[in-house]
């Protein structure tokens, strides 16, 4: 079990927790940072943006050749002399050109519009697929530390949740932003050009959408981050909860577990709905707007007519311009909540991309090559916070090729040890030597490079038993897989497998916990390192199987500079040097046979073993 603190923040994201309403960050720097992430995509954008326009502004001439078409046939219509009607007739063939002319601008506007949308589909995927990857690798630079404090849960929601939103909303909302501002513009300035009074009319009714779309905005953001958080904080709790249900049914933990997801739940659902309905009467509003422009071009535009100022094909026209000046109205409020949720997914994402990494170290040359495996640790000093000192002043000097076995009561710093070894976290003083060089000269993957490890904590992905095995491991034939199953006493189970060693392991593998654990052991052969990490690796089988392990740990061991971790002291008997600690110190060190006749702390730790229960 490892030593660091256990503590940490809620699980809604913060020190608020979950639930709780953060005050929204920059919307314009967070836009600015997404531009700047999509720099080399701009110049699609732009040329997608420009086709969106341009279709647009095809649709916006529509009307005005409606109303050439409907003066046309107003002239042919018959008219009255002295009340005796004069017949006329229409010019079919201006009206046809007129119509000809309209199929072609829709049809063109078609054109540009669906391959807008086909550039800004693909370069929306393609940004999602890249911000997938960056989060990917983002979390391979992370230093270990970040990951005590934040849920599994929580990152997985940016890498899925957050990264969709951003696609899908870039993709919607953007190409809907240009083609609402150009029908916008585009409709009022043609408005102008045919009719100022009537312009200045549709203007006038369409002011209070616009301030409308402004309060609306100023209220829904703070709930479209909430949301955000919240499905973090909900993605992240039952992650949790998932992992360990079985330990939450052992301890009847359900209902503490539900009582916390519907405290969750009830907050997700509050800032959904209030970022959807304030948002949501946008639509409504603005359906109204249009049509209340709409009843007032008809009454302003009959009255103009009456008096002989304007044309009744100019009347058509306003009615159909009325709706293209109304409607992007809608549809830019609709846009720009979509953008607040773009903007409150992207502050998260950019969140993770600025936290800090693990130090960069293509500087250095050093390499650790056929190593030996003396270890010496030089006054190290180490803790997971900077208030709280775990390690205080270790040292010790490690032969290479010696069986180490560290114990300690839980919390001395045995686990620490071993990640400080492995550089899973750096020091805060004194260094550690391999082969008498610091491992702080070289890299983290060429410290890795000579250790193979067997935790606690069993893993195993979805693949073969063979895949899991070899694991990253080049090389390597099927009879060294046998040999190591052999050696840790698999191979006889793995061959009573319907499939043996292709046998498929997921969720749903009939494995013990046990099997699960020599599966691990089986792996850290195969890595065949020059140096071995034990850590409480024969805590999970029982005791036969535990004698046979301990057999082909004895083999593997040797030749090799081994660190045991062990609660169960019976099981590092034969280790070379053991390292006795506490509160963060060696406070004995020698082999079995020498604590014991000390008398000192080891021999209580161990004597206790045997000692029955009062």
């Amino acid at each position: 079990m490892s030593e660091r603190s256990t503590s940490r923040r809620p699980l809604g994201g913060g020190p608020l927790g979950p639930g709780a309403v953060e005050k929204p960050k920059d919307f314009k720097g967070t836009w600015g940072k997404l531009i700047a992430y999509c720099q080399k995509y701009m110049p699609a954008v732009m040329i997608a943006l420009v086709l969106a326009a341009i279709g647009t502004a095809l649709q916006i001439i529509g009307p005005d050749k409606l109303k050439e078409m409907t003066n046309e046939i107003m002239k042919g219509l018959p008219a009255l002399v002295n009340g005796v009607p004069i017949a006329s007739a229409i010019d079919l063939g201006a009206v046809g050109n007129i119509g000809f002319f309209l199929v072609a601008f829709y049809a063109a506007s078609t054109l540009l519009s669906f391959m807008q949308s086909f550039m800004m589909a693909t370069v929306t995927q393609k940004i999602s697929k890249n911000m997938r990857a960056g989060i990917s690798e983002k979390i391979n630079r992370l230093p270990l530390k970040y990951f005590d404090r934040v849920s599994y849960g929580d990152v997985l929601s940016r890498i899925t949740n957050d990264v969709d939103t951003i696609g899908q909303s870039m993709n919607q909302s953007i190409g809907n932003l240009v083609t609402s501002v150009t029908m916008f513009v585009g409709s009022a300035v043609m408005m102008f050009r045919n009719n100022w009074i009537m312009a200045l009319t549709a203007i006038g009714a369409s002011v209070l959408g616009f301030a409308a779309m402004g309060i609306t905005m100023s209220k829904s953001q703070k709930y479209f981050v909430r949301q955000q958080k919240d499905l973090g904080a909900a993605n992240g709790h039952v992650e949790e909860i998932y992992a360990g249900h079985n330990v939450v049914k052992a301890y009847n933990g359900g209902k503490e577990a539900r009582r916390f997801f519907e405290e969750v739940n009830d907050s997700l659902y509050d800032s959904g709905w209030k970022s959807q309905f304030i948002s949501g009467l946008m639509m409504p509003l603005m359906m109204f707007i249009g049509n209340f422009g709409y009843v007032a071009v008809c009454v302003v535009g009959a009255a103009l007519a009456m008096n002989g100022a304007i044309s009744f094909g100019v009347i058509v026209a306003f009615m159909l311009y009325i709706r293209l000046f109304t409607q992007p109205l809608s549809q830019m409020a609709q846009a720009f909540q979509n953008l607040q949720r773009t903007a409150a997914a992207s502050e998260r994402v950019f969140d993770f991309f600025d936290e800090e990494e693990l130090p960069k170290e293509s500087q250095k040359t050093n390499r650790l090559a056929n190593v030996k495996g003396d270890v010496e640790f030089r006054h190290v000093q180490f803790g997971y916070t900077p208030d709280k000192t775990i390690i205080h002043d270790f040292s010790a000097q490690i032969k290479a090729g010696q069986k180490i076995a560290i114990v300690g009561p839980t919390g001395a710093g045995k686990t620490t040890i071993v990640n400080l070894l492995m550089r899973f976290y750096e020091l805060d003083g004194g260094e550690i030597l391999l082969d008498g060089i610091p491992i702080s000269q070289v890299t983290r993957e060429n410290v890795h490079e000579q250790f193979c490890m067997v935790l606690q904590d069993t893993w195993l992905f979805e693949g073969t038993i063979q895949e899991n095995i070899v694991y990253c491991k080049p090389g390597v034939t099927n009879e060294q897989v046998v040999s190591a199953c052999k050696a840790v006493g698999l191979h006889h189970f793995i061959r009573t497998l319907p499939h043996g060693y292709d046998t498929l392991l997921n969720d749903k593998a009939n494995l013990s916990q046990g099997q699960k654990q020599l599966v691990t052991i089986a792996r850290a052969m195969i890595q065949n390192a020059p140096m071995l990490i034990l850590d409480e690796a024969t805590s999970s089988v029982d005791t036969r199987t535990e004698i046979l392990i301990q057999e082909a740990m004895d083999k593997l061991t040797v030749g090799r500079t081994s660190f045991v971790i062990a609660h169960r002291l019976s099981t590092i008997k034969n280790a070379g040097l053991i390292l006795v600690m506490r509160d963060g110190d060696i406070i004995e060190s020698g082999n079995h046979k020498e604590l014991l006749e000390r008398g000192g702390f080891y021999a209580d730790l161990y004597n206790s073993q045997f000692e029955p229960a009062a």
